[in-house]
C-alpha cells in the first residue's frame, strides 16, 4: 500500500508544479504559497476532523511537536524557494534540481537516521545526480 501512495504522492506532486507554473505569473511568490499553503491547511484539518482522529492532538509528546515544528518550518522554506524558482525559471530545469532532494535525503537518513547506505543506494544517488546534471544543462 505505501508504493501506491508514493506513486500517487509523485503524480501530486507533478501537478503540483504544472499548475502552479500557470497559476504563480503575475503573483508574488511568497503570496503564491501563502495561498497553497492556506489550502493545504485547510484540506490537512478537513481529513483529520472527517477522519476522526483530532482526539489524538493531545497525546503528542513534546518530541514530536519539536520535530514536527521543524519539519514544518523546513517545508514553508522549500516551498518559497521551490515557488521562487518556479517563478525565475522553467518547470523543466527547476523540478529536476528540486528532486535531488532524493540524495540529499538518502545521506542525511545514513548520517543521522543511522540507516543503511548500500551499494544500490550509492548508485542510485550517482544517476539521479548525473540524470539532474544531464536535464539541466
Amino acid at each position: 500500500m505505501w508504493f501506491l501512495f508514493a506513486l500517487l504522492s509523485a503524480v501530486f506532486a507533478a501537478l503540483t508544479s504544472i499548475l502552479v507554473k500557470v497559476g504563480i505569473e503575475g503573483v508574488n511568490s511568497n503570496l503564491a504559497t501563502a495561498v497553497r499553503t492556506g489550502v493545504v491547511v485547510i484540506l490537512a484539518w478537513a481529513i483529520v476532523f472527517l477522519s476522526g482522529t483530532q482526539s489524538g492532538l493531545s497525546s503528542i509528546s513534546r518530541k514530536s511537536w519539536l520535530f514536527l515544528i521543524l519539519s514544518g518550518l523546513a517545508t514553508g522554506a522549500s516551498w518559497l524557494c521551490y515557488y521562487r524558482a518556479l517563478q525565475l525559471g522553467e518547470v523543466s530545469k527547476v523540478v529536476p534540481i528540486d528532486k535531488l532532494s532524493v540524495v540529499i535525503t538518502l545521506v542525511l537518513a545514513f548520517v543521522f537516521l543511522h540507516e543503511q547506505f548500500t551499494v544500490k543506494s550509492f548508485i542510485g544517488c550517482v544517476l539521479i545526480g548525473t540524470g539532474t546534471l544531464v536535464m539541466v544543462v
